[in-house]
């Protein structure tokens, strides 16, 4: 007898306006989703702009205008982080499209394993085009108010493509022009063989997916 009030109550409010509405809400508040191609295979990240609102919509700036057709993850250090967005194959770096954007490090999501942030400067506010993926839980670069005042914003998480992410994190590096160390000389942290981003697209979502691994 419950099941059948509880079905009819459903039943009498998905006949209603504000029902209707209510739905079409969920579904556009639903978390915007972008579909990176790689050339070692395809990661899938879910963006949170309710806690980085500025960065995940420069971020869409850039995908809506194609920006990162063709750069490489031209940063890679296993056991921390890999980074791209801002070089072609050749090491030729591209030159942003839009102004930089607002640190929006504090708020209150932490650099684990999977999850994708901005790279910046050592200026607060320089982040524009780069980003990299954690690939482990980096709270070194975690925002706090008296070891780290700055941070690093994360604004999203991987959904798919773990073995994409493996594969990248294990690739062989060379001596990089573009990540010098402390004194001067350059780091190895450049792919031997360039690990290019063939595209990144937006990708309709109906709702939320549990990413954790």
């Amino acid at each position: 007898m419950r099941s059948w009030i509880i079905v009819a109550v459903l039943t009498l409010a998905a006949g209603l306006p504000g029902w209707a509405q209510a739905q079409k809400a969920d579904s556009a508040a639903s978390p915007p989703v972008v579909v990176i191609e790689t050339s070692l295979g395809t990661i899938t990240v879910e963006l949170d702009p309710v806690h980085a609102p500025v960065t995940v919509e420069n971020f869409l700036r850039y995908v809506r205008a194609a920006f990162y057709d063709g750069v490489i993850f031209h940063r890679v250090i296993d056991n921390f982080l890999a980074q791209g967005g801002g070089y072609l194959p050749e090491m030729k770096q591209k030159q942003p499209l839009y102004p930089d954007i607002k640190l929006e490090s504090r708020n209150g999501q932490k650099n684990r394993r999977g999850t994708i942030a901005m790279a910046r400067s050592r200026a607060p506010d320089s982040a524009n085009c780069q980003f990299f993926f954690n690939l482990v839980d980096n709270p070194s670069l975690d925002y706090h108010a008296t070891t780290n005042p700055l941070g690093y914003a994360v604004f999203g998480r991987v959904l798919s493509g773990w073995e994409t992410l493996d594969k990248i994190r294990s690739v062989k590096t060379i001596a990089s022009p573009a990540d010098l160390q402390a004194d001067g000389s350059p780091a190895t942290t450049l792919p031997a063989s360039p690990v290019v981003i063939r595209s990144i697209r937006l990708r309709d979502t109906g709702g939320p997916t549990d990413g954790t691994r």
